[in-house]
């Protein structure tokens, strides 16, 4: 706990590090993830996402308290139990997966390249997922908007964390995108809404 509020090295941490990681990640992610993503400094990248998915989850549950847990309890500590369950195992669980199946698409995209390590990949697929604090809203067009503004945020950082070109970094990130913020964000059920609205349209 000391050293996530006063930390030695990488990230500010506490509520003003994360509101300054989120603004920063998607006005300038570039220079964001040049000076924020260090070697060996997961903690503030994991509570960044943990922060996401937690509004996120948040989000849904209110518009649609249904959706919770079949927990034995009240139905507000029902969607209370769930927000946790999904923030604080799923999340870590689900970045730790995501940063495997990148280092593997890196080791195709890269070949005999040097890389940056699996811990640099945790922390860029956790800031990339920025954009999509506003897919709980349930708005389409607003999730598959997030959903391509985080795979852009996550192929920017591969490109800069791993000093890879821009090909190569689509390569690695294609996989780990379309798993994180096609189907875990729901970009892509959101686009194919979007498609079927606008063909009703036309």
């Amino acid at each position: 706990m000391t050293t996530w509020v006063e930390p030695e090295g990488g990230r500010e941490r506490g509520p003003l590090g994360l509101a300054k990681s989120f603004t920063q990640v998607l006005l300038n992610p570039v220079s964001f993830f040049d000076e924020a993503v260090s070697p060996g400094d997961q903690a503030p990248g994991l509570v960044f996402a943990m922060v996401v998915v937690g509004v996120v989850a948040a989000t849904e549950l209110a518009a649609t308290p249904s959706d919770a847990l079949a927990f034995p309890t009240a139905d507000w500590l029902a969607a209370v139990l769930t927000v946790a369950l999904v923030v604080l195992l799923v999340t870590p669980a689900a970045v730790h997966a995501l940063s495997a199946i990148q280092t593997l698409c890196l080791v195709i995209a890269t070949i005999s390249e040097s890389r940056g390590g699996v811990s640099e990949t945790v922390q860029l697929i956790a800031y990339a997922a920025a954009p999509c604090v506003v897919t709980g809203l349930g708005v389409p067009v607003l999730t598959l908007l997030a959903g391509v503004w985080a795979w852009c945020l996550l192929v920017v950082g591969t490109s800069v964390v791993h000093e890879i070109s821009l090909p190569r970094a689509v390569i690695a990130a294609a996989v780990p995108g379309v798993l994180a913020f096609g189907a875990g964000f729901g970009a892509i059920p959101a686009g194919e809404q979007v498609i079927h609205a606008a063909g009703l349209a036309f």
